[in-house]
């Protein structure tokens, strides 16, 4: 409404100033009919290029329609009337690729099912119905200043459909069945808990494509900014920042400016390092805070190629100004992102924008919640902004997103098997960014719980150095198939410290 409202004055003010400054007298006198069509037709022009250009730049940029969904009559006459479906039939809408359902209270669970089909674009036909998970376990940890906005909703992971205008949505109630009578062979059925309130569709358009990367190595960057340490409150609201040319958009360059040293600014990618160069990047990052072993024997996997957020095309002005950080990196949670595997490698960036969209825009939350994704063909992607080499806070394992990382595998991988490039990538990943923070990928660490629904806040628990999601929340992810290959993930992690 705000990005409506600021468009309608823009334009109002370009047509006024296109129209000729006239005496008192002249503009006392009625136009005839000519010139007044003229005049109508000039403002009407302008009207609409104002209107083009604006939509060009939204379109650019990316936008989300959010429909509120309705209750829907039940087909099924063995359930009760408590038992509640909500939804949308087929409607045509403009275009999205991402889609997903919210609900206003965050700490609401969806017991039950969400369903949704599309439309592709240029097409007659429907797709099936295809399940959005409900149980999106990703979050920022109770009692931080990101959970207790205000802004943050309940949702469902979202689902990648690519590039679509049609879409029809039905959530129903999980009910508990039981038969009454056997011989008559009739049945009842009670909703197990009612659907939470503020039930809302949100169709993602993740904008235009991202940049190429640059396969040139950078030169060192200019020193960043000054940040806000770890625990204190973020300021303003997502998307305050407007009104910044592109080329020096604030947000822009400090995002750019906390990857000083590996990448110059404007940088599409930080280049892979040789081991013999990352342990020499080593001793400039973190040259006072290496144990004397450290020093005789750094263990560290070489820097992987990491896509920075202008090189997926981030809209740095959706996401807070400020970074937020931790002390030390100890842990790193792999996820899955349960938006489906129907993506080419060539979209995993507006993939990427679409959750980034999804997570700050429909959820509420800071930034995009991971500090790292890597799509199918293995190619890693800076996630949360704040320096890929620094101890960035995340929101990614409610609870314990405190000294760990994120990762999370764009796809679904409860019955799909990983590729091995994937298994590759995080393992490479993990060996470079625990081995800045001494961490052995196969070794045990304590984390403190911040609260959650495995272990009670402040209960200290030995876990992983590498674990999956599940491991500190009652979750599926990162999927069967995934967590399966965190164990030798974990080996040629070390493998790659040279341990």
């Amino acid at each position: 409404m705000r990005g409506l409202l600021a468009s309608s004055i823009g334009v109002t003010c370009a047509a006024a100033l296109a129209l000729p400054l006239t005496s008192p007298a002249a503009a006392a006198r009625p136009a005839s009919p000519a010139s007044a069509g003229t005049a109508f037709a000039s403002t009407a022009s302008a009207n609409t290029a104002a209107g083009a250009e604006a939509r060009g730049t939204a379109e650019a940029l990316g936008s989300t329609q959010s429909l509120p969904l309705a209750p829907l009559a039940s087909r099924d006459r063995t359930l009760a009337p408590a038992v509640a479906e909500q939804g949308l039939p087929r409607r045509d809408v403009r275009h999205f690729s991402l889609v997903g359902v919210v609900w206003n209270d965050p700490d609401t669970v969806l017991h039950g099912s969400v369903q949704v089909r599309t439309r592709a674009v240029g097409a007659d036909t429907w797709s099936g119905w295809q399940d959005l998970e409900t149980h999106n376990d990703d979050a920022a940890d109770p009692g931080t200043a990101e959970r207790t906005s205000g802004r943050v909703h309940g949702a469902t992971a979202p689902l990648w459909v690519g590039d679509s205008d049609g879409v029809e949505v039905r959530v129903r109630a999980e009910a508990d069945r039981r038969t009454e009578d056997t011989a008559r062979g009739s049945r009842t059925a009670t909703a197990s808990a009612p659907l939470p309130t503020g039930l809302r569709l949100e169709l993602v358009d993740p904008g235009s494509s991202a940049p190429a990367p640059n396969t040139r190595e950078a030169a060192p960057a200019a020193a960043p900014r000054a940040v806000v340490p770890y625990d204190t409150a973020p300021s303003g609201e997502p998307g305050a920042e407007q009104g910044a040319e592109p080329a020096a958009d604030p947000a822009a360059l400090d995002a750019d400016a906390a990857n000083a040293g590996l990448a110059a600014p404007g940088a599409t990618e930080i280049p892979e390092l040789s081991r013999a160069r990352t342990e020499r990047e080593l001793f400039s990052l973190r040259a006072g805070e290496l144990t004397t072993q450290q020093r005789a024997k750094p263990y560290i996997g070489p820097r992987p190629r990491i896509v920075t957020r202008r090189g997926w095309g981030a809209d740095e002005t959706l996401r807070e100004r400020t970074f937020v950080y931790t002390k030390k990196v100890k842990a790193a949670f792999v996820h899955h992102t349960a938006s489906g595997n129907g993506y080419s490698c060539a979209q995993a960036p507006s993939l990427i924008r679409g959750i980034y969209r999804y997570h700050v825009k429909s959820m509420g939350w800071r930034d995009i919640g991971y500090n790292f994704l890597v799509d199918k063909c293995g190619n890693i992607y800076e996630g949360r902004a704040g320096g890929v080499a620094k101890a960035v806070l995340g929101a990614h394992t409610l609870g314990f997103n405190t000294n760990s990382m994120g990762i999370a595998v764009l796809g679904s991988y409860g019955t799909t098997k990983p590729p091995a490039a994937v298994v590759k990538a995080v393992a490479r990943l993990t060996a470079w960014k625990l081995g800045l923070y001494g961490a052995n990928p196969k070794g045990k660490t304590y984390l403190k719980s911040g609260g959650g629904n495995l272990y009670p806040k402040g209960k200290k628990v030995r876990l992983n150095v590498i674990s999956g999601h599940r491991d500190g929340f009652a979750t599926e992810c990162p999927g069967r198939k995934l967590y399966g290959k965190l164990g030798s993930t974990r080996t040629t992690a070390a493998r790659y410290q040279g341990r």
